[in-house]
């Protein structure tokens, strides 16, 4: 999909303080391999401190009670559903002085469509989120009504779902097997439990720019990690310190906030991936799927089900055993909010295949990645994994 800006500027300057809300959201969830989809709303209770939509933004309508990662995420699935940008939707966006709480024509029919999906969704599903925007919109800002004749008889598109088809019973290898041949590619249970902690550096590059931004990584066993990307701009960021998760961003107005049930979950997987020893053991429930191509390599697929509703889906090269990508879902009042990772170029590092270039993708932006150093078993200061802190310009 042709995206509206290279910069994407999807939930990042977007979620400023957009106010198409609504009250109620469900997620489809596995409650067991063989259950098939349950109804299930994130079950964590929200901490004292968390701060809800209706608290940092203002003329919020319809989607209250729910917390700002949430309603981040919300805002990228209508830029991405829509290929639509702040400035589409919001009075003043992009500007030195934006109107967030202005009600603009497209806002008002946003909140319509809004509550016409909910009432969809309730009235012949359950509740459960079968329709969405995506469902109608693909990237477009209007609905096609007709099938173009070129689309029905040219090459076949392909929208993989959320939970993937189980692979039929009796199919091998097993999930234990995956795991057990991944173990051994990276390089080992031996070698993977010596390394305990390690750094990165290197560089980044913002989807469809050229210019490059430094970045750092500091990752301590068994799952603490953080990212720093020093944009030009300011500092992106994300860190999962064993028990909290934060994401910040440069140009938003919210900047930097806490990330809470299946986003929280999703932040600590990320952290468990930088040791993969532990991956297995860290989501309780896993089933494999039928197999999958990720850019020309067969893969095994494995997905995982876990609290909150997270799920995540891991392929492994098939011939190597090697991890190529990693996409993980979070809940939101509009659907599940997808991050996809794929990695590329495994080096050994202390006798660990470590890769040394990866793609994260997310409703905020494409940012890729090239390591040009990694320091394995290094000492990290403890305030690495510390609530992010945007540097002075």
């Amino acid at each position: 999909m042709k995206l509206p800006s290279k910069r994407i500027i999807l939930v990042g300057t977007i979620v400023g303080a957009i106010s198409i809300l609504f009250t109620t959201t469900w997620t489809n969830i596995p409650a067991a391999p063989s259950a098939g989809l349950i109804l299930a709303r994130a079950q964590a209770p929200a901490a004292a401190r968390t701060q809800m939509s209706e608290q940092a933004f203002k003329n919020i309508q319809v989607l209250k009670g729910i917390p700002v990662d949430e309603f981040m995420g919300t805002m990228g699935l209508f830029s991405a559903a829509l290929s639509v940008c702040c400035g589409d939707c919001h009075v003043g966006a992009g500007t030195s002085n934006p109107q967030w709480e202005a009600d603009p024509p497209r806002k008002q029919m946003a909140r319509k469509m809004v509550a016409m999906v909910t009432a969809i969704n309730r009235d012949n599903f359950g509740g459960r989120q079968v329709v969405t925007c995506w469902t109608c919109h693909r990237g477009s800002p209007a609905p096609s009504i007709t099938p173009p004749i070129d689309m029905i008889y040219g090459e076949a598109l392909s929208f993989p779902r959320d939970v993937v088809i189980p692979a039929p019973t009796g199919t091998t290898p097993t999930v234990d097997q995956v795991f057990e041949k991944y173990i051994q590619a990276v390089g080992g249970a031996q070698r993977l439990g010596a390394l305990t902690s390690y750094t990165v550096k290197g560089n980044s590059n913002l989807f469809g720019e050229v210019r490059q931004d430094p970045f750092e990584i500091y990752a301590k066993a068994p799952n603490q990690l953080a990212t720093i990307v020093h944009q030009r701009e300011g500092d992106l960021a994300r860190v999962f310190n064993g028990r909290q998760a934060w994401v910040m961003l440069p140009l938003t107005v919210v900047g930097e906030y806490p990330l809470n049930g299946s986003a929280l979950e999703g932040g600590k997987f990320d952290a468990q991936l930088a040791f993969p020893a532990g991956i297995r053991g860290s989501i309780s429930t896993w089933r494999l799927g039928v197999s999958a191509s990720v850019d020309g390599h067969d893969c095994n697929v494995v997905q995982g089900f876990g609290n909150n509703g997270f799920i995540a889906t891991l392929f492994f090269d098939k011939q190597s055993g090697l991890l190529r990508r990693m996409i993980r879902y979070a809940n939101s009042a509009v659907g599940h909010v997808p991050t996809q990772i794929d990695y590329d170029d495994y080096r050994p590092v202390a006798g660990v295949m470590m890769p040394y270039k990866w793609t994260y993708s997310w409703v905020s932006g494409r940012e890729e990645y090239t390591a040009t150093e990694y320091q394995p078993n290094a000492a990290i200061d403890a305030s690495k994994f510390n609530e992010p802190v945007q540097r002075k310009q």
